[in-house]
Formats: structure tokens, C-alpha cells, sequence
């Protein structure tokens, strides 16, 4: 008796624990919650009376915070004490690694791009195959940085990685066999650009790193020299990077006062505007933007800016939609808590996010283009891995300039160059301002209609 009500006030404390802990601002709710919460003690109580092992109350409590965090979205997260350690620790620069880009997609950790000239890249990793396992560790259960915590060790050291690919005719993962990577010290290139005619400057930013506004500013002065006129700016296998990145890229061509992005949460302090200062060093040129399924992030808001203040035309493929807002908060116990506390929007207020999950929302998130161009994903594989191979490393002698692979892409958004993109702008406004009178029409020719039902009652009436 005496060992069932100790066990009855651990799970007490426990929810309490469970409740105070995450939501110390918020115990008003408790009361509504009662039954749920007294649902939870019972179950957790039931656990540690009669399964057939004995459990830790501290383990359950863990594993129902962990399972309450995984119900919101694949970006919030539990950490453990030495992962938010590690979190807190966290320097970035240069590492040992692999040279992959991940993101967590549909519960499983997903890349998002080899970047060039690295261990991933050189073994024919390809964008959207899965991690599976590291070390023979199975990783499919696992938060995004622990299992990068796994890949990342001593340059030079080596690393066995488990991956599956989608079978383009089958649409299922097929597993690969296993590859065996040495880690190397990761230090990628980020821009790489070039004339594509006399007028024509073509721009391929790889991610956004902390310098990847100074290197844009460095190739987008080489291509004036060079005669440019008019500019495609290539974000397809773009995974993002760094929101200040993202903001300082869209400034160079944008004019004073104009909105970049704003974040929006339930909780008035999580708005936030970034805008530009100033008037753009480029706010002039004529550009055409190419996106596809894997530009998430950063590269959504340079796009989705661009596209809403009418400065380039979007030609590709709907982007992936990955934007939202983290914070992290420390807990009683020394673990922390990664909650998605706002999302962010596009200068029209489109929502970049897409929620993966609840397919009835599957048209809400990533950016549209104005002019859709669909390619197969072996076809632009072939693209993306033709691009890198050609991507100048510091060092080494500059590669000559081969594209055998056709760019359906790339030559669509020449042609609207050439012809002059203000016509597709103006052709997007029109479309919009008609959208936008629609509803007035209808209601006109609804008032029409009353009153002509009126006008037919009371010439019978009479």
C-alpha cells in the first residue's frame, strides 16, 4: 500500500513537473485540461505498477515530453541535457564532416544537397535520399542534430553511413548500399557565376553562409564589367542558411523602405519586420529567379521578396517550404525545449511553411513561380550535379566551362529575359487586380439580380 502511494504522488509530481516546466505562464489552462492531465497520472501510474519491467518515472516523463513535442511539427524539438549543452557550445565555421545539407522531411532526415567538391558529393549523394543509419546506428527515430552530431568527428576519420533513394517509377525508397566516407574539413564554396551572352549574367549561390552577400556582391560587379545587363539568379538545390543572409542577398536589388519578410506568432512580440534601409546598389536589373523542390529556407524568402515587390520573375518548380521560427528555452532540469513560436511570410502575406503533415493544407507554403517549367527529377539531377562539378575551388585551376546537360530551366528564363520580364509582371498584376475585383463583380451582379426580382414582384403585385 505504502509503495502504491509513493508511486502515486511520483506521478503526480511528475505531471505537475510535466505541466509547470513547459508552461509556467499558462497553469489557467490546467484547469480545462483536468480530465487529460488525470488520464496521464493514471496511465504513468498503471506503467510503473504493472509493466514487466521496472521504469523510471523520470524516463516515462521524458518520453511523454518527447512525444508531445513530436506531435507539433518537425522542427520543434526536446533536447536532452547534453544536447542542449551542445546546442549552447555550438560554434560555427569549418568542421569535420561529409558535406551534406539535411533537413527532416516527412519524419525521416532527408538531404537537401551535397555541397561540391566534398566526401557526399564525390559518392553521388543525391538530394532527397534518406539517413537511415550512422555507424549502424539507426538514425530514423532521431532529432536532426543528434544524428548530425553522429556524421560530424576528427577530419580524416571515418564513417559508415546506411541511405535509401526513391525509385522514380515505383515512387517507394529502395535502401543503397552502405557508403563508407572519411570526414573532411568542410569549407564550401557558395557562389559561382558567369556570362551566359554578352548581356546575360547568371549567378548560382549555393547556400547562405555568413558570406555569401559579400561573394554575391563580388560576382555581380565582375558580370557589370563584363558587360551585364540583365541577371538569373539560380536558388534551385538552395537549402537556406542564415536569415541575415537571406535579408542582406534581397537588399542588393531592392529598392528603400520595401518589405523583405515578416514573422508572425500567436504572441504580439514574435511580429518582426525586415525591411530595406536603403536604396539597392542593383535596383534596376532586369532578373529572373529560378527555384525548384529543393530551394527551402532562405532562398524561399529572397524568392518569394523579389517575386512580391516585382522585382524577378520566379521561373521553375514550387519550392520546398521550410520558413519558421525557433526558440529555444532551458528547462528545470537542464534539458531544453526548441518550439516553433512563429512562421515566416512573404511581403504579400503568403506563408512560406508547408505543413507536410495535414495533406488538406497541401496548397498553402513554398513559393509559386510565375512560369512553371517541370522537369524530371533524373533530368535535374543530371543539371544540379553538372553545375557543381564546375564550381571554382580556391587553389585549383579554374574548370572549363562544359554544359552538355539542356536546362529547359535556365533557357526559359533567357528567353523571358531577352523579351523583357516587365511583360510577365504586368501580366501577374493585372491577374491580381482582377482577382481582387472578382468578389465586387459578384456582388454587383447580385444587387443587379435582387433588384430586377424586385422590380418583376411589384409589376405583378400591381
Amino acid at each position: 500500500m505504502k509503495g502504491k502511494k509513493s508511486t502515486k504522488i511520483a506521478a503526480w509530481a511528475a505531471a505537475v513537473f510535466f505541466v509547470g516546466t513547459l508552461f509556467p505562464y499558462a497553469y489557467a489552462a490546467v484547469d480545462g485540461g483536468l480530465k487529460q492531465l488525470r488520464s496521464f497520472v493514471n496511465v504513468l501510474e498503471y506503467i510503473k505498477e504493472n509493466y514487466v519491467e521496472p521504469t523510471e518515472t523520470e524516463t516515462l516523463v521524458t518520453g511523454a515530453i518527447r512525444g508531445m513535442v513530436d506531435e507539433l511539427d518537425d522542427f520543434s524539438q526536446y533536447l536532452e541535457p547534453k544536447d542542449y549543452k551542445t546546442l549552447k557550445n555550438d560554434t560555427r565555421g569549418d568542421f569535420g564532416g561529409l558535406g551534406i545539407r539535411l533537413s527532416k522531411v516527412n519524419g525521416f532526415i532527408t538531404v537537401m544537397s551535397p555541397m561540391p567538391n566534398t566526401p557526399a558529393f564525390e559518392a553521388g549523394v543525391m538530394p532527397s535520399d534518406r539517413i537511415l543509419a550512422v555507424d549502424g546506428k539507426d538514425v530514423t527515430e532521431m532529432d536532426l542534430d543528434a544524428a548530425v552530431e553522429l556524421m560530424r568527428g576528427p577530419v580524416g576519420s571515418k564513417v559508415k553511413i546506411t541511405m535509401s533513394r526513391k525509385n522514380d517509377k515505383t515512387g517507394e525508397y529502395e535502401t543503397l548500399p552502405e557508403y563508407t566516407f572519411k570526414r573532411q574539413k568542410i569549407v564550401p564554396e557558395v557562389v559561382y557565376s558567369r556570362m551566359l551572352d554578352n548581356e546575360i549574367g547568371y549567378i548560382y549561390l549555393v547556400d547562405f553562409s555568413g558570406h555569401s552577400t559579400e561573394e554575391m556582391r563580388k560576382a555581380l560587379e565582375g558580370l557589370t564589367k563584363k558587360g551585364m545587363k540583365s541577371l538569373v539568379l539560380d536558388l534551385r538545390f538552395n537549402p537556406g542558411g542564415l536569415l541575415t543572409g537571406a535579408v542582406d542577398v534581397a537588399k542588393l536589388f531592392m529598392g528603400q523602405q520595401q518589405m523583405v519578410v515578416y514573422t508572425q506568432g500567436r504572441k504580439p512580440e514574435f511580429y518582426q519586420e525586415f525591411k530595406t534601409a536603403k536604396e539597392a546598389p542593383y535596383p534596376d536589373i532586369p532578373m529572373a529567379v529560378l527555384i525548384n523542390q529543393a530551394s527551402a529556407s532562405a532562398s524561399e524568402i529572397v524568392s518569394g521578396a523579389l517575386q512580391d515587390n516585382d522585382r524577378a520573375v520566379v521561373v521553375g518548380q514550387r519550392s520546398f517550404g521550410k520558413a519558421s521560427v525557433q526558440q529555444v528555452l532551458p528547462l528545470n532540469d537542464g534539458a531544453g525545449l526548441r518550439l516553433t513560436i512563429a512562421r515566416y511570410y512573404t511581403p504579400k502575406g503568403r506563408m512560406i511553411q508547408r505543413d507536410y503533415r495535414d495533406k488538406s493544407k497541401a496548397d498553402i507554403g513554398g513559393i509559386f513561380p510565375d512560369v512553371e517549367v517541370k522537369m524530371k527529377p533524373e533530368d535535374e539531377i543530371k543539371i544540379f550535379m553538372q553545375y557543381n562539378n564546375i564550381v571554382y575551388t580556391p587553389g585549383k585551376a579554374e574548370p572549363e566551362m562544359k554544359f552538355t546537360e539542356k536546362d529547359p530551366v535556365l533557357d526559359k528564363a533567357v528567353e523571358i529575359l531577352r523579351q523583357g520580364p516587365e511583360k510577365i509582371i504586368a501580366q501577374k498584376a493585372e491577374k491580381q487586380a482582377a482577382q481582387q475585383q472578382e468578389p465586387k463583380q459578384q456582388t454587383d451582379a447580385s444587387d443587379t439580380e435582387a433588384k430586377a426580382e424586385m422590380k418583376t414582384e411589384t409589376e405583378e403585385t400591381k
